[in-house]
């Protein structure tokens, strides 16, 4: 097969993936993601980088829906091979029919929590204490990312993500980002093994 261009050859022949992982934030979709991608040698695509353009603070301002469209297939060719990660669940749709496998991350949430406050510490330091820039921005942002289990199904939550998954032609991995990513990268390898055996729904 010729590579397309700018889509790497995989490293491991039998795999051809276009993979899509999600799950709420704090899970880990991005960091299996990129992980991955590194394992199977082939391309990694956050939904963050394609839905939101580049500004600071982050994550305010949404890219046109044109533009948004345009980017997506041309960044995560349909005839590629990808890891995908992030939430996407309404304006990715197009992909959807081209997915292999569709990874879906759950953590307990009080250890998601925890994992995304030091994240966020992380990146941003004193700009989200109170009185920093960003206070009142993280502020809401992690009120939001602590819903994500009871929130219904006019937002982002598990449910609207249970919703989806039930619609999805692709196989549905499920996984818990509580153990190493090492481990999850491995089973994920894994169950494109042809003499491993595959189910619709699988609980790692």
């Amino acid at each position: 097969m010729v590579p397309l261009r700018g889509c790497p050859e995989p490293r491991y022949p039998g795999v051809m993936p276009r993979i899509h992982i999600l799950g709420a934030s704090g899970s880990g979709t991005s960091t299996l993601g990129a992980a991955l991608a590194r394992r199977l040698g082939v391309t990694h695509t956050d939904a963050d980088s394609l839905y939101w353009m580049p500004t600071d603070p982050r994550f305010t301002t949404p890219r046109a829906a044109a533009d948004r469209q345009t980017l997506l297939m041309r960044t995560l060719p349909v005839a590629g091979h990808w890891v995908f990660s992030g939430a996407a669940t309404k304006w990715a749709a197009p992909l959807e029919p081209f997915y292999d496998l569709v990874v879906f991350l759950r953590l307990d949430s009080t250890e998601r929590m925890i994992r995304l406050r030091r994240r966020e510490a992380d990146r941003y330091g004193a700009r989200i204490l109170p009185g920093g820039d960003m206070a009142a921005l993280n502020a809401a942002f992690i009120a939001w990312a602590e819903s994500y289990d009871t929130a219904g199904s006019l937002r982002r939550g598990l449910l609207t993500h249970e919703a989806w998954l039930i619609d999805q032609p692709a196989p549905v991995l499920r996984l818990d980002s509580v153990r190493p990513v090492a481990d999850l990268v491995t089973e994920i390898v894994l169950w494109f093994d042809p003499l491993h055996s595959r189910r619709k729904e699988t609980d790692g």
